[in-house]
């Protein structure tokens, strides 16, 4: 998979994506050579890209979202599935690892960046960065479990409760959850204390950085200016 030219013009500089698409649309930007009009015109890692009749190159520090699918891990290798950096250009991939991490069968917003100090802000506990989940249940959620994921559940083999959740029911056996922990499996986990199981699991924000309903699975772009900013210091 290789970066759309809207997008690789987003990544190389100030420009948002709306910006770099109006600058194609006028004809300013040139690929190997020729002016290129086509924003969604996929960028081999070896192409020329020039803007007003600059060269652009990958900037240092990169923060992305991607719309992880499901049958790949949050890692940066492995033996025996795709990872989320193998769905990426070699370029941009280089150095990137992943601020917070999605389980194999989970699916949605997945953050990832070169930046060690943002990605921890991300996900630190001191770090107010709460992440909201669209939970697929096997059995309707019941008032009373409903009441016990809102004030706090013990987890199997744990002595301290969560934190209170947030719930917002999309409908009987769909849920979006909201928690401000990353506990090991802590969404599956508290579901199961109540006596439910998640059939499928997506994530859709994290803190103000919320999923790009235009990405489809697999799919990325560059975080804004101020969604990078949205995460404070910790």
């Amino acid at each position: 998979m290789t970066l759309r030219l809207d997008q690789f013009i987003a990544n190389c500089t100030e420009l948002s994506r709306k910006e770099a698409k109006r600058a194609i649309g006028t004809g300013a930007v040139n690929v190997d050579g020729a002016v290129c009009k086509t924003a969604n015109r996929k960028i081999p890692d070896d192409a020329r890209v020039t803007l007003d009749g600059e060269l652009l190159t990958l900037r240092g520090e990169r923060y992305l979202m991607m719309n992880k699918p499901e049958g790949v891990v949050s890692a940066t290798s492995d033996s025996e599935h795709p990872t989320a950096l193998d769905l990426l250009p070699a370029e941009l991939a280089r150095d990137l690892h992943m601020a917070g991490r999605l389980d194999l069968d989970t699916t949605g917003l997945l953050l990832l960046t070169t930046d060690g100090l943002w990605s921890h802000r991300v996900t630190s506990p001191r770090t107010d960065c709460p992440k909201t989940y669209r939970v697929s249940l096997e059995e309707p959620l019941t008032e009373a479990a409903e009441q016990t994921l809102t004030t706090g559940v013990l987890l199997r083999n744990e002595d301290r409760k969560t934190r209170p959740a947030t719930i917002r029911r999309v409908n009987d056996r769909v849920i979006e959850l909201t928690i401000s922990e990353g506990r090991y499996h802590q969404v599956k986990r508290m579901l199961a204390a109540v006596g439910n199981h998640v059939v499928a699991l997506h994530r859709l924000r994290v803190g103000e950085i919320v999923l790009d309903p235009e990405l489809a699975p697999g799919e990325y772009r560059a975080l804004t200016r101020q969604e990078v900013a949205s995460v404070g210091p910790g």
